[in-house]
């Protein structure tokens, strides 16, 4: 049965592997990208080796919030239902700043990013039968601390990282609970896989960038997941893919949860 699939920052790395194995399934893919060029490179890219059209895009700086909230009016506009989301982007170590108040990139693109663009196409999500929520979480989570959340300095860009991918898997959990028709899981796809994001930050990789892809895919698709919504799914655990174990104990502390959540949504629209 054909599908329709976003994958947020899908013009490289495992992003754009899964989208390709998506598209050779025959699915209708929409991909993501900062820069309009490149995007549309990449989407030409997959229909070539895919021999699949149905292949769209969407051009946003995920460390601008208003660039997310026109995306999303365009994809609301443009996408009539979603079967599945995959909140594939992020970013790690890079000398560019947000513009959102004063906040960490990090945790404006990897968090409040797909937060925002998650709730505000949501009606569009419901539209389908059975749909799926796949959010890029990480190994590295670290309590979300209040000094983050009122945007000061943080540390450095480990933690900050750190921390924007713990408050991911805390919202991810939250959204599973109140959106109980949705499938939604956080996966760590894999330590140190060989993509741009972990050559840049750390000169080296561990696994094959198609070891987090192949985990995407099946975790969207696989009948074998169907309900396992509100879980972590940590890549790292097994070889050639891992199973769900726990994550961070912050993102089962309602408390903090509750707390992350009403902050978020006092920052996003305020």
């Amino acid at each position: 049965m054909n599908k329709t699939i976003l994958i947020t920052g899908s013009t490289d790395g495992i992003g754009k592997l899964t989208a390709i194995q998506f598209a050779k399934d025959g699915h209708t893919i929409y991909i993501h990208g900062r820069n309009k060029e490149k995007l549309q490179r990449t989407i030409l890219e997959i229909k070539e080796v895919s021999g699949n059209k149905n292949i769209g895009g969407f051009t946003s700086d995920f460390s601008n919030l208003d660039d997310v909230k026109h995306m999303a009016k365009h994809i609301n506009n443009e996408i009539p239902k979603l079967d599945i989301l995959i909140n594939n982007a992020g970013i790690f170590k890079t000398t560019a700043t947000s513009n959102f108040k004063n906040f960490d990139i990090r945790l404006v693109v990897n968090y409040f990013a797909p937060y925002l663009l998650t709730n505000t196409i949501l009606p569009i999500i419901k539209k389908s039968e059975a749909p799926r929520i796949i959010n890029l979480s990480s190994a590295a989570q670290s309590h979300v601390t209040d000094e983050a959340l009122a945007g000061m300095d943080i540390q450095n860009s480990s933690e900050a990282y750190s921390q924007s991918k713990l408050a991911l898997t805390m919202w991810s959990f939250y959204f599973a609970k109140t959106n109980s028709k949705i499938m939604t899981i956080a996966v760590n796809p894999g330590s140190l896989l060989n993509t741009k994001m972990a050559n840049e930050a750390y000169g080296q990789h561990w696994s094959s960038a198609t070891k987090g892809s192949d985990i995407i895919y099946d975790l969207a698709v696989s009948e074998e997941y169907k309900n396992s919504t509100g879980k972590y799914f940590d890549n790292d655990k097994g070889n050639p893919k891992g199973f769900f174990a726990p994550a961070h104990p912050d993102a089962y502390d309602e408390n903090l949860i509750l707390a992350l959540i009403t902050k978020t949504e006092d920052i996003i629209n305020n």
